[in-house]
């Protein structure tokens, strides 16, 4: 089943539109999930907050082009590698990921954007841990 991929972009409007609390809700959901991954990212997390959105961002942008987004994912995928992210990084990330558009699509988020997103989300991390395990060049 195909993703919708105008479907997810107006949905990342409607949750883009609350800002840095995003962000904020992401990560304060990630630790509770995963408080071993807390210790990876730096005490003042506002640099980290601008990163994340404008990373989301992009991915939403061009979901619907490719060549845009896979190499962009790879690069992204590498550089997390580099930061010591491992695969069983992926499985928290994307459901504090899914509990965040959840909470900020309110009543606009249903059974089919929770699919449409969880799909999307799959073939973020599969191309970015796919990057990520290839030797460096």
């Amino acid at each position: 089943m195909p993703v919708d991929a105008q479907k997810l972009k107006d949905n990342f409007a409607l949750v883009g539109a609350n800002g840095v609390d995003v962000a904020e809700f992401f990560y304060a959901d990630l630790f509770a999930r995963s408080p071993q991954l807390r210790s990876m990212f730096p005490a003042a997390m506002a640099k980290q907050h601008e990163v994340l959105l404008a990373a989301l961002s992009q991915i939403v942008s061009s979901v619907d082009d490719p060549d845009s987004l896979v190499p962009f994912l790879r690069d992204l995928g590498r550089r997390h590698h580099g930061f010591g992210v491992v695969p069983d990084h992926y499985g928290p990330v994307g459901a504090s990921l899914l509990a965040t558009l959840a909470h900020f699509s309110g009543p606009a988020w249903t059974e089919d954007l929770e699919r449409d997103w969880t799909a999307a989300y799959g073939v973020v991390a599969r191309v970015m841990t796919e990057a990520a395990a290839e030797p460096v060049a």
